[in-house]
């Protein structure tokens, strides 16, 4: 994958799988389908949506996934035991630096970034809370 990498699609279940075989590294690849099939789940199958992967200045991989819903906002929640849903933010934010959301009057990004390996480096501590600031854009 070649970097930036951008695609645009439809949200739909049978998009998650293909947008994981065009991204590498497998924290990557969790972190694409959690966020993707959060936007299926919570704005709606079908839809329109922009996946970007991109390196940051500090030599992170920053995937960004922008949705034309501004109003839906993601949750990070404790996931029951027992429960089939609910886990995606909590899987993002373990293995991310760090994540947040940037809102347009069009849409909202939901972002994360990783380390250049993809892992989580020792020492960083929390990952970032979700910011409500009003970029767009990813």
């Amino acid at each position: 994958m070649t970097l930036p990498f951008a695609v645009e699609l439809i949200a739909v279940p049978k998009a998650v799988p293909e947008v994981r075989r065009m991204v590498e590294g497998d924290e990557l690849r969790l972190c694409v389908s959690e966020l993707l099939t959060n936007v299926i789940r919570h704005v709606g199958e079908g839809t329109p949506v922009t996946v970007r992967v991109s390196a940051t200045r500090e030599g992170r991989t920053r995937l960004a996934v922008t949705d034309p819903d501004p109003r839906v906002w993601p949750v990070l929640r404790e996931a029951v035991d027992g429960a089939e849903s609910g886990r995606g933010l909590a899987i993002v934010e373990a293995v991310a630096l760090r994540w947040g959301v940037e809102q347009g009057p069009y849409g909202k990004t939901v972002w994360c970034e990783l380390s250049g390996t993809g892992r989580r480096d020792a020492g960083t501590g929390s990952p970032e809370r979700p910011s409500r600031g009003r970029s767009f854009g990813g």
